[in-house]
């Protein structure tokens, strides 16, 4: 089945409101070949309605880095789903940082992608294993978890509207790469089987499913030369314009 291939840019704490409009506005004419790509970034929320209008009525979508799982209220420092609307398209939830230091559970990723549903917005839901589980032959059942807590009581019909990201939080930032085979085989047998079980094999395999973890132009074509990997979510390699530009540029040559 083909899947659009779809490349992130999570610029995490980084890129000041004026730093991020500067960015885009190089970004957008540099990326305008490439549009058989899905590309979307992530800046920190200050900067979202600056990048949001100098973005507007190109390919290039916007993306929020979470999002609280309630409407409103005492949440001091959260922002709600319906205060990004008209702003982004997609939101991050899970990201392991969230979950790591934000103490963002399995049930809250559950009731924030439902928001960000209710809300209309597109949810990158991620998910992964730490080194331990990982050497502990625990990753797949780590993943699975996560992921049938995630799609806890989610509709088939929202499912186009998901993107899943798959990050062992020992690759992310550490310089330490998983192995492509090996994210593949994850992919296609754990997390689009568990999604089978879920939903279906047609709605598992129309499924994409982005790999994140140490990400660069170096090994953008490892990873995306595998068939179930369909495109990334990337942290410091899309912070600068020509590096971003080689993930997305090579993301198209191995997927064409």
């Amino acid at each position: 089945m083909k899947r659009v291939p779809i490349v992130a840019g999570n610029w995490k704490m980084h890129k000041t409101p004026a730093e991020a409009v500067d960015f885009v506005s190089r970004l957008k004419s540099l990326l305008a070949e490439y549009s058989a790509v899905e590309c979307v970034v992530i800046p920190p929320y200050v900067a979202l309605p600056g990048v949001q209008a100098e973005l507007e009525g190109t390919a290039i979508k916007v993306g929020a880095q979470d999002v609280h799982h309630e409407d409103k209220g005492a949440f001091t420092g959260c922002v709600a789903a319906n205060m990004l609307v008209g702003l982004v398209e997609y939101v991050v939830i899970g990201h392991s940082e969230t979950r790591q230091y934000l103490n963002v559970t399995d049930e809250l990723v559950n009731k924030k992608v439902k928001q960000a549903l209710k809300f209309g917005l597109k949810p990158i839901i991620a998910l992964g294993e730490n080194l331990e589980q990982r050497e502990s032959g625990q990753a797949e059942k780590v993943c699975r978890s996560q992921l049938v807590a995630a799609f806890n009581e989610i509709p088939a019909d929202a499912l186009p509207n998901i993107v899943i990201a798959y990050e062992p939080i020992w690759a992310i930032g550490t310089g330490r790469n998983a192995e492509a085979g090996m994210v593949n085989d994850l992919l296609g047998g754990t997390i689009r089987g568990t999604l089978a079980e879920l939903y279906g094999s047609q709605a598992a395999q129309a499924m994409r499913i982005q790999y994140g973890g140490s990400v660069k132009p170096a090994n953008m074509v490892e990873y995306m030369s595998q068939p179930d990997i369909d495109g990334a979510l990337v942290g410091g390699a899309s912070l600068e314009l020509d590096s971003f530009k080689d993930l997305v540029r090579l993301t198209l040559q191995a997927k064409a």
